[in-house]
């Protein structure tokens, strides 16, 4: 279509009549510059052809088994065999004499029965020894009843003289049967340790005469005051 336009348009302007040219304004040239024809459109390609569509394979066909007939096994009749012939009977042998019985073998006679050994006669306790009768407890005795072989000595010490400490101390001793000191307790302190200490040394350096009851000497308790008094 727009190349026919262009056609008209183009002989229209073939057929108008020349005008004389004015020299005064300079031509104006009219071109017409005619559009390229469009491009017819591109058509696509057709699709490839598809491949015929494969037969359905038909369904495999079950085999048929045909059943055998069996024939019948038919057992065979049992025929007994032939009774064996009887054997002949044989003369029976007689039976040989019986030997004489051997004579039974004597046993020998028993041995004497041994005669049971009697039990060693035990010999007769010895009677228990004596028992020495236990030694008779001490008993506490007055300080008036006692006498010394040996008379108690009282030393004062020096740095109790120089320190001026006095006191009374009372000794409590047991004696044994031999007149000897045997154990010394303090029953009354006198405050001072080395005044307690020279009252039990006195003691024990003491010798006693044996206590005796009935004529029989025995051990004793008694209790001896020992007194450190400084001189004024």
């Amino acid at each position: 279509m727009l190349a026919l336009h262009a056609l008209a348009i183009y002989a229209l302007i073939q057929l108008a009549p020349l005008r004389p040219a004015v020299a005064t304004d300079a031509p104006i040239f009219a071109q017409l510059i005619v559009p390229p024809a469009p491009e017819p459109p591109r058509l696509a390609p057709p699709p490839p052809p598809l491949p015929p569509a494969a037969a359905p394979e038909p369904a495999p066909r079950r085999p048929v088994i045909a059943a055998r007939k069996t024939r019948k096994q038919v057992a065979p009749a049992f025929v007994a065999p032939p009774e064996p012939p009887k054997p002949e009977k044989l003369p029976e042998p007689s039976p040989a004499p019986a030997e004489p019985a051997a004579p039974a073998a004597t046993a020998p006679p028993a041995a004497a029965p041994e005669p049971a050994a009697q039990p060693p006669i035990a010999a007769a306790p010895s009677p228990p020894a004596p028992v020495a009768p236990p030694p008779p407890a001490p008993k506490d005795v007055s300080i008036r009843a006692v006498q010394y072989l040996k008379l108690p000595v009282l030393r004062y010490p020096p740095a109790s003289r120089r320190l001026l400490e006095e006191g009374r101390v009372d000794v409590r001793v047991l004696v044994d049967a031999g007149g000897a000191p045997r154990d010394t307790v303090v029953l009354r302190s006198s405050g001072y340790p080395r005044l307690d200490e020279a009252a039990l040394a006195t003691v024990r350096a003491t010798r006693f005469k044996p206590y005796t009851e009935n004529g029989v000497a025995m051990p004793f308790w008694v209790v001896m005051p020992l007194i450190f008094e400084l001189e004024s």
